[in-house]
């Protein structure tokens, strides 16, 4: 995999970022799971990782959430931020097969972002999440893979919905105009 790393990518952090605080705020709680909610901004990073890779989306996870917390909670919450780190890194190792750029988006590569973004979510949210609590914040066992567990629930769910639709949008849009598309 070719990493690139240019004046779009440090656009897409900026904007990336910027987009990930202001959704900070826009969510659903899931009320029986203490601090989880179905939030947007999940669809948000796995779709700009899915277009501009790894360091796109490992910039606007670690950004965004932790800018996100600082603003609106006062404090970060590093055992959440690195997750969303990850899965922005995981989701956009796979960037370059899922062709949205290209305009060749269709019924496998949205598979494939799907099964991606759910194994991502799954790295960070059942895994590293609870264990970074445990060890950063010695939270109970089983308080934080139950929070993990929901997020993780939520954010494929967001993941899968609004992330897809993001993705066939962007590639149907590139593929009109032809300015967004992949340049060698």
């Amino acid at each position: 995999m070719k990493l690139k790393f240019g004046i779009r990518e440090i656009v897409a952090i900026g904007v990336g970022t910027a987009l990930f605080v202001a959704l900070t705020e826009v969510q659903i709680p899931l009320g029986f799971i203490p601090n989880t909610a179905l939030q947007p901004r999940a669809a948000l990073l796995v779709f700009l990782a899915a277009v501009f890779g790894p360091v796109v989306g490992g910039f606007v996870g670690l950004l965004g959430h932790a800018i996100g917390d600082a603003v609106f909670y006062g404090s970060i919450w590093w055992s959440w931020v690195i997750p969303e780190a990850v899965v922005g890194i995981l989701v956009g190792i796979f960037a370059g097969r899922f062709q949205i750029k290209e305009g060749c988006f269709g019924k496998s590569q949205a598979v494939l972002f799907n099964v991606v973004q759910v194994i991502g979510n799954a790295a960070a949210w059942i895994l590293c999440a609870p264990v970074l609590d445990i060890l950063v914040y010695s939270e109970p066992a089983n308080k934080v893979f139950a929070q993990g567990v929901w997020a993780f629930i939520g954010n494929i769910i967001i993941g899968g919905i609004l992330g897809t639709l993001l993705a066939l949008a962007y590639t149907k849009l590139g593929s009109k105009t032809g300015s967004l598309k992949k340049e060698d």
